[in-house]
């Protein structure tokens, strides 16, 4: 009896031992919890610090360069001559550059991207796979400025044999480098992505009678859609911030051109080129590079904010 007793009294909920034990347990927890809550949110408001201050330094410097040259005659400018006099500062040049490399790389990573992925996930044997994938990983730890030199000297040479109006620094040998650049990200995600969808929606397109080319392109890659365009949205954000590469194969001759075997300059390009030791930083070349990066920073938000929907609005979630 007197141990049914006590198993009764360790097992009450109102107040006994076991009660007295759990309240002395969260009791000493307590400060530890409470210590690695603060922990927590000082790890994630470092973003959220790191961004602000990064706005805010755009906006002070982009401010001070507005105040002598109008918004509008920097955002519809068609010259690029700020070191001449007098200087004109439209920046159009430049975002024709980058958007032409985005343009070439983006018709290099994602169908040869994508195809490779659709490869490793539903075609490749495990042994192939293990094989072909870090393979096609170590491309992402080159550094970029190794695929500057290798557009400059093997991508380039090989345009001007094809093409003899090829200049030395052009674009589309700017482009090939970054697209094969972000090819590994593009395959990698789209990989995990399509690898993600339930292995039953693939049966139930073989018990239907679909091939695997069909199972391929018409179930799978819907179902992993939101994850394909985040891998490509990822990608090119990456090739729009592109420095080395673009700079030592493309130039730096702000043209505003739709010949991409011509010289151009993009925004990065021009930020790296104003910010070497040797330029004086109290001009109004130094300066447009705050206006530059602001611009630069919208446009990656305006994009992100754009891709964001479009997950949400193609966006699958499996049990």
């Amino acid at each position: 009896m007197t141990e049914v007793a006590l198993d009764r009294s360790l097992a009450s909920p109102d107040g006994g031992p076991t009660s007295e034990v759990g309240a002395l347990a969260k009791k000493r927890g307590r400060p530890l919890e409470i210590v690695i809550r603060i922990a927590l949110f000082a790890s994630a408001a470092v973003s959220v610090v790191t961004t602000l201050a990064i706005i805010g330094t755009l906006a002070k410097e982009a401010f001070a360069f507005f105040e002598k040259v109008p918004v509008i005659d920097f955002l519809t400018g068609t010259e690029w001559t700020p070191n001449f006099h007098p200087a004109k500062f439209g920046v159009l040049p430049l975002v024709c550059g980058t958007l032409w490399i985005v343009f070439g790389a983006s018709l290099i990573a994602i169908p040869v991207g994508l195809s490779s992925a659709i490869y490793l996930s539903e075609y490749a044997k495990p042994r192939t796979r293990s094989i072909l994938k870090p393979v096609l990983e170590i491309l992402a730890g080159i550094p970029t400025i190794v695929y500057g030199f290798f557009a400059l000297t093997f991508v380039s040479p090989i345009l001007k044999t094809i093409f003899p109006s090829t200049q030395i620094y052009n674009a589309a040998s700017a482009a090939i480098v970054v697209g094969i650049m972000i090819l590994p990200m593009v395959a990698s995600l789209c990989d995990d992505a399509l690898r993600s969808v339930p292995s039953s929606l693939r049966q139930g397109a073989y018990a239907l009678g679909a091939t695997s080319l069909e199972a391929s392109t018409r179930v799978v890659v819907p179902g992993a859609l939101s994850g394909i365009i985040a891998s490509i949205v990822l990608a090119l954000s990456r090739a729009v911030g592109e420095t080395m590469a673009v700079s030592l194969a493309a130039g730096m001759t702000p043209n505003m051109t739709l010949n991409p075997l011509e010289s151009i300059q993009t925004m990065t390009s021009y930020i790296v080129e104003q910010s070497k030791g040797d330029v004086a930083h109290d001009g109004p070349g130094y300066s447009a590079i705050f206006a530059i990066a602001a611009l630069l920073f919208l446009i990656t938000l305006v994009s992100n904010v754009v891709s964001h929907r479009i997950l949400k609005r193609f966006r699958e979630v499996y049990e």
